[in-house]
């Protein structure tokens, strides 16, 4: 990337289970701050395998009981173009794991509608968006961003070999990609929105990500090859959470 490893703020957790509980704290931790400093904490969820842990977490004691819900905004980096009860919706599995089993207002879920099509959902979430805007920014700028990152170097749905998505005017798109042998019509927020975040937060877990990760954070500026690269915030609103493997 183009920052040195001096700033870079990486942690390391002896497992996934410690790499979850340490999320979950720092969501938290955010989470009171915001809603401290400005009354309400809007966060984009990720999707895959690695934040299910976290949301299981968030969804039981000490978390459950302690988390100011009503205040707290739920969003998604990326979605699926398929309806939201459907296995592959990131906001699927969010709902099974976390938001079914807290008192969040329906009012602050505010899901990617992957049953529409890819117009239509890239348009409502522009509308969803631009909502909840501060003073007088076009955009909603998040509290907190979480991602992963595949094998292939990818996070949301900026996939490897596609165009970069850095026009600071478009700030969701449609996309048409394939990960591990399963195409699918997506629907993703860019860089210029995710690196305007206040916090954004990195979980990469299993070492078939080791490779990857290693050229992300190490390697040459090759933003096509490595989509990860192209989040590059202000370093300190910046944090990997990464297990040993």
């Amino acid at each position: 990337m183009s920052r040195s490893n001096s700033e870079l703020s990486v942690r390391v957790f002896k497992s996934k289970n410690e790499l979850a509980r340490g999320a979950a704290e720092h969501f938290s931790e955010l989470a009171l701050q915001a809603v401290a400093a400005r009354g309400r904490f809007s966060v984009a969820l990720s999707g895959g395998s690695t934040p299910q842990l976290l949301f299981s977490l968030l969804a039981v004691p000490p978390f459950a009981t302690n988390l100011p819900w009503n205040s707290i905004h739920f969003y998604w980096g990326d979605e699926r173009l398929v309806p939201p009860e459907d296995p592959g919706s990131n906001y699927y599995h969010a709902s099974r794991l976390l938001l079914n089993h807290i008192p969040v207002p329906d009012e602050n879920i505010h899901r990617i509608k992957g049953e529409l099509p890819a117009a239509e959902a890239v348009h409502d979430t522009i509308t969803q968006l631009q909502k909840y805007r501060e003073n007088e920014r076009t955009w909603l700028r998040f509290d907190l961003v979480l991602l992963g990152m595949g094998s292939d170097g990818h996070t949301a749905s900026l996939f490897p070999g596609t165009p970069g998505t850095e026009d600071p005017g478009v700030f969701v798109k449609s996309v048409n990609a394939v990960y591990e042998n399963r195409p699918a019509q997506r629907v993703t927020l860019t860089p210029p929105l995710i690196n305007n975040a206040r916090h954004i937060l990195f979980l990469v877990t299993g070492a078939d990500k080791a490779q990857a990760l290693s050229a992300v954070l190490n390697g040459p500026r090759d933003l096509e090859k490595w989509p990860a690269q192209r989040i590059q915030p202000d370093p300190a609103q910046l944090t990997w959470y990464i297990d040993q493997e």
